[in-house]
């Protein structure tokens, strides 16, 4: 039984769409699995022990991506395709069943939507893999010790992004007293954005991460991270999927559709709503400023210390 698996090309939509791609494997275990989805997202699925093939999708004009991706698929028979792009690939390749998410606007989270593919109703978290080599290379790089804070300071558009000599003060006030460890993480690019942060944090108890290891190795560290704090990006979706209390930064963006989701996840924003952050009368989308300035430190350290009052802020 073959199934391809059409996902996103963004990487925190992609992580969103892995609950769902584990379920199929659970329901088909002897199925073998081909994934598409951006090239970003690509490294993600290699280690999930159902997943026989990886197909980045190299973004091209007039949608040659697409073009590139049913040459790659259309000689194969398929028992299921599951298409989350919504795009005509399931219409095109030869499959038993196909099925293919239509856009939806109900005020539910986005996993929901993604479920909804199938008939279902129901969220299915996050889950991502490792291979033995990445999470050997993790304990190298996050050795059992101190607590470990981990930070997502970034985020793929700058009104998404909380100034970051907040998070210098989160990661203070959070650290002060156990002398927990910070590790930042961040794409190589991001690095000129985070400099305020690095500058800031105690040299002896910072773990500079940006840009240093892979996907999924970056996955494998917040494995070992006791708390994670970030803003609403694809590395808060990989730390929920991690399993750690996961607090989520938000503003222009929605929690309601896009929230970290799992047991020990929260989100938490300044006094706006997104409406009424995105519909102000001097909003710009084409902005990179900072659209998260009523969020304050006090807020956001008193969300992180409630979050952690039921799983214990402690070393690995």
């Amino acid at each position: 039984m073959r199934i391809l698996f059409v996902t996103a090309s963004r990487i925190g939509d992609a992580v969103l769409s892995t609950g769902l791609l584990a379920h199929l494997a659970e329901q088909y275990p002897q199925a073998r699995f081909t994934v598409a989805c951006g090239t970003p997202a690509a490294p993600l699925f290699a280690a999930a022990p159902f997943v026989e093939k990886v197909i980045p999708m190299v973004k091209r004009k007039r949608a040659g991506h697409w073009w590139d991706l049913w040459k790659q698929t259309c000689t194969t028979w398929w028992s299921l395709v599951v298409d989350l792009r919504g795009s005509a690939l399931g219409y095109v390749v030869p499959t038993r069943r196909r099925a293919v998410l239509k856009s939806s606007w109900a005020p539910k989270h986005r996993l929901y939507h993604l479920s909804s593919v199938l008939g279902l109703e129901q969220a299915f978290t996050p889950v991502l893999w490792n291979t033995p080599e990445q999470t050997a290379q993790a304990e190298g790089l996050l050795p059992a010790g101190s607590p470990i804070l981990a930070l997502g300071p970034t985020a793929n558009w700058g009104g998404k992004q909380w100034p970051a000599e907040r998070f210098a003060q989160v990661a203070q006030e959070l650290t002060a007293e156990n002398g927990g460890r910070i590790a930042v993480f961040g794409a190589e690019s991001e690095q000129e954005s985070v400099h305020p942060l690095l500058a800031a944090l105690p040299k002896d108890r910072v773990i500079n991460l940006i840009g240093k290891v892979d996907l999924p190795t970056v996955y494998a560290c917040l494995k070992r991270a006791s708390l994670y704090v970030g803003n609403d990006s694809g590395l808060m979706h990989m730390a929920a999927a991690a399993g750690i209390p996961t607090l989520g930064l938000f503003g222009p963006s929605s929690e309601i559709f896009y929230g970290p989701f799992g047991r020990h996840c929260a989100s938490i924003r300044g006094p706006r709503s997104f409406e009424e952050i995105c519909h102000a009368p001097d909003y710009d989308y084409r902005s990179q400023a900072c659209l998260m300035l009523d969020l304050n430190v006090e807020t956001v350290v008193n969300a992180a210390r409630e979050l952690t009052t039921t799983t214990t802020f402690v070393a690995n």
